[in-house]
């Protein structure tokens, strides 16, 4: 027995380590759930209060009448020929805008994220400024270019104004950057010597691409066109300018029923069509994600960008050219108007702006307006920064449907009508304990509801493809989540961050749907005073919107060139020459 102990006792202690292991294992994921349930609770409840509830109530009080529910309204809505008719192209246009802004932009992603060439910062700030144009406005310069005496008419003796090609190509103008800056980021930061690995094994350039570069870009390929075919799926003024009396999107008929016909009861059924359509959409993108999710080796964007060589020059090429056409054609076409006074070219309409002149269409000078915006979208910008880095930071880990469910939820804003939101507010947030119609801060709110679907969307890709043995065995060792994500998460996400910053900024200073009606009169921001001057006749009121349509096209560049410029370096690392 003596000679049998020593044997023995290394056994029972093998045994009480595994357990003691396991234990500790189960503590982590334990706390992990409490964890990732607490980081939900802020995201959710934003969501609840300042989402849910303001469209429920629209809706409950399209179909509620007479103290009675009326869900016979839906299939009187439904059986409409024109109704269906309506459904029919919004899901088209949006699905081969999707597909036509993929073609176009891809080039784009790859030759912002790996080449390098002199103003690379300035030209991706310049390509983003599209999207935060007001639609109508965009709509006004693509009508110049594509209509009668425009760019097709004058060379060709096409017009392409009141067609279906007109309204693609303007929204290939306005989602080339969400594209280029949501793929363009994860492929920045995505290990090139893999795909050299594969080549030195044999693989020609396209087969190593499309076996190692493009699985690994699949989440944020599936995010960027989750992200253009919402933004699609609900375009208004596009559509509305380009597209005539012929084309109508859902969008446009929630906004003809409910502030032109005042029929609230088919504009409910409306937006119920639209959370239907959104939802299956979701569903669909949520199943192809969690296919293709895997962890992925990331590296320091500024080690992968170099000089074009062979045939990227040419790409580098094709890819200025397309965005010399299709982006800073229609923006010149903003800047010639705005400088066309009337008394030949000159900075009349500029001047104009610092004062209210004879009109009562402003009750403070419209330049003041600039201020505005950017104060609105700074704190927008905080707000969907906390809210929607708290809700990537939950939904990292792989989990059920309950945290499925919640991604949806957060991607719910953009599938959904902005003049469905924007009158919510009007009707809820007028009371105790959330009496916030006379306040500020309420456009604020509105803008960020949109800015957190990006946030999350940019982010998540980065986050879910770091390994999670990093994350496991820091928390194995003692360390808090709070210390996990400052440790290894944030220097891996931090440009992921910029990014989504960027985002932000740039959607919350050009949302126009929901701010038109709750910013206030003294207040006004500068996509609610371009549609005020547009929407009041005679020339100088429609050189002013353009004048200030081009401010805002300047700031924004601005702002999204000082982001360029903050986003993260590795540590040592010299700026690369081809960076502005």
């Amino acid at each position: 027995m003596v000679v049998d102990r020593p044997q023995v006792t290394p056994q029972v202690t093998d045994a009480t380590d595994v357990t003691v292991v396991r234990r500790r294992a189960a503590a982590v994921r334990r706390r992990g759930i409490v964890v990732r349930l607490g980081l939900m609770a802020v995201p959710a409840a934003f969501f609840c209060v300042f989402f849910a509830y303001p469209v429920a109530a629209i809706v409950g009080r399209g179909l509620h009448e007479g103290g009675h529910w009326r869900f016979g309204r839906i299939g009187d809505v439904l059986g409409d020929a024109g109704i269906r008719h309506v459904l029919w192209f919004t899901c088209w246009q949006a699905a081969a805008s999707t597909a036509l802004t993929l073609a176009v932009a891809l080039p784009g992603a790859y030759v912002f994220a790996r080449l390098d060439f002199p103003g690379k910062r300035l030209l991706r700030a310049v390509v983003t400024v599209p999207f935060v144009l007001p639609t109508v406005v965009a709509g006004s310069a693509f009508l110049a270019l594509l209509g009668r005496g425009g760019f097709t008419d004058s060379l060709w003796g096409v017009r392409l104004d009141t067609s279906v090609w007109a309204i693609l190509i303007a929204h290939v103008f306005f989602n080339y950057a969400v594209v280029v800056r949501t793929v363009g980021g994860l492929w920045a930061q995505l290990d090139p010597r893999q795909e050299e690995a594969a080549r030195m094994l044999g693989a020609s350039r396209p087969a190593a691409w499309r076996q190692i570069t493009l699985p690994a870009l699949g989440p944020a390929v599936a995010a960027a066109a989750l992200m253009v075919f919402l933004f699609t799926f609900t375009s208004f003024g596009v559509v509305q300018i380009l597209g005539g009396p012929t084309y109508s999107t859902l969008e446009v008929e929630i906004y003809r029923q409910t502030a032109q016909l005042l029929d609230l009861p088919t504009a409910a059924v409306l937006t119920l069509v639209q959370f239907a359509a959104v939802g299956a959409i979701l569903a669909v993108h949520a199943w192809t994600v969690r296919r293709r999710e895997s962890t992925l080796r990331l590296v320091d964007a500024g080690t992968t960008a170099h000089r074009p060589r062979g045939g990227e020059r040419a790409l580098l090429g094709g890819v200025l050219a397309v965005i010399a056409l299709l982006i800073l054609l229609p923006l010149g076409v903003l800047v010639a108007r705005s400088l066309d006074g009337p008394d030949g070219y000159g900075f009349t309409f500029y001047r104009s702006l610092n004062s209210l002149g004879t009109s009562s269409t402003f009750v403070v000078a419209p330049l003041e307006t600039v201020g505005n915006s950017l104060r609105y979208a700074a704190v927008a910008t905080v707000i969907a920064l906390a809210v929607g880095g708290l809700a990537a930071a939950a939904l990292v880990r792989r989990a059920g449907r309950l945290v499925r469910g919640f991604d949806a939820l957060l991607m719910l804003p953009l599938g959904t009508s902005a003049v469905t939101v924007g009158f919510g507010f009007l009707i809820t947030l007028d009371k105790p304990p959330l009496d916030l119609r006379s306040s500020w801060i309420l456009v604020p709110l509105a803008q960020a509801l949109v800015g957190v679907p990006f946030v999350v969307r940019v982010m998540l890709p980065v986050l879910r493809a770091v390994d999670d043995r990093l994350r496991e065995a820091a928390a194995v060792l003692g360390a808090s989540p709070l210390r996990v994500w400052r440790e290894i998460e944030l220097p891996l996400v931090g440009r992921a961050l910029a990014v989504a910053a960027g985002f932000a900024f740039a959607v919350s200073l050009g949302e126009f749907g929901a701010t038109v009606f709750i910013a206030r009169p003294d207040s006004p921001t500068l996509p609610v005073a371009v549609a005020r001057l547009l929407g009041r006749a005679g020339p100088d009121t429609y050189g002013q919107a353009m004048a200030l349509s081009t401010i805002l096209m300047l700031v924004c560049a601005a702002s999204l060139l000082v982001l360029e410029n903050l986003r993260p370096r590795a540590k040592g690392a010299d700026p690369s020459p081809g960076e502005f």
